[in-house]
């Protein structure tokens, strides 16, 4: 059974779409989706479906769109499957589980980010590259995007938005060290309007900046984040940012290229530039 949640919700058997064109049981199968192979609890999902104020029948109307999903895996498996639907999507033990034999694209996104991760940390640049662009490429858009969501799957997709912001920050991390701060622009510039109050974007688009010639706009974007920091948050930048900042303002050496400065100097190129706040 194929699996995707980083964009629109697809769930398909043998090409076969069983993704339910209604909102309440296609939340049920998302939940189920983005734990695969686990227990969803009976009251999990429905805090999902109607939050603190479920009806009297809510738990036989869960049981209806459980059977409706069944139906819709009937359809898909046909006749001669060995499985039956009852064991694509399983009863247990206060609730239910999808047993899938491929992991979905979530977990293909967490294994591929988490190993770039860990080659731009033992300074493997261009396989971390590789590998967070590969990650980054996973997703189709929004994460269940065409899924109504509750509480439950708001916590999910929140948490999966903050490790694909995770990713990107480490990808383009690892896309400067390589030199790339001029195809970077257009996208850091997005970024930094999306984010306003995001500090590694900032400095990262500072340092892009900089090094295409454009320190004056590099600055701007500093005094722009100072400005949503104070605002928002009655913060100044860290010191971090306040020392890139100052850097730039001295045309240090350090700052022209992504190669590593001198030892005992600030490694604006390869140091991570810790947010803030996202």
């Amino acid at each position: 059974m194929e699996i995707r949640v980083l964009g629109p919700l697809v769930a398909q058997l043998d090409r076969t779409s069983v993704v339910p064109s209604a909102a309440k049981p296609r939340q049920v199968l998302a939940l189920l989706a983005l734990h695969a192979g686990q227990v969803v609890t009976v009251s999990t999902l429905l805090d999902e479906l109607w939050g603190d104020a479920p009806p009297r029948t809510a738990p036989a109307t869960l049981q209806t769109y459980i059977r409706q999903l069944r139906r819709m895996l009937a359809s898909a498996l046909g006749p001669a499957a060995v499985r039956g639907p009852k064991d694509v999507l399983c009863t247990r033990y206060g609730g239910y589980a999808l047993d899938v034999a491929h992991a979905g694209d979530a977990v293909e996104f967490q294994q591929l980010s988490v190993a770039g991760q860990m080659a731009l940390r033992e300074g493997a640049t261009r396989e971390a590259s590789q590998l967070l662009h590969q990650a980054l490429g996973l997703w189709r858009g929004p994460a269940l995007a065409d899924v109504q969501i509750g509480r439950a799957l708001e916590i999910e997709v929140v948490r999966l938005e903050e490790t694909r912001l995770g990713a990107l920050d480490a990808r383009i991390e690892a896309d400067m060290r390589l030199g790339r701060h001029a195809l970077l622009l257009g996208e850091l510039t997005a970024l930094a309007a999306q984010h306003p109050l995001h500090e590694t974007v900032h400095a990262q688009l500072m340092l892009a900046l900089y090094r295409c010639g454009r320190p004056s706009h590099a600055l701007s974007a500093y005094q722009r984040l100072r400005t949503s920091l104070i605002r928002e948050l009655a913060l100044e930048p860290s010191m971090r940012l306040q020392r890139l900042h100052q850097a730039i303002l001295q045309a240090d050496p350090a700052l022209e290229s992504p190669d590593p400065p001198a030892v005992g100097g600030d490694d604006w190129s390869t140091l991570p530039l810790t947010a803030a706040s996202a």
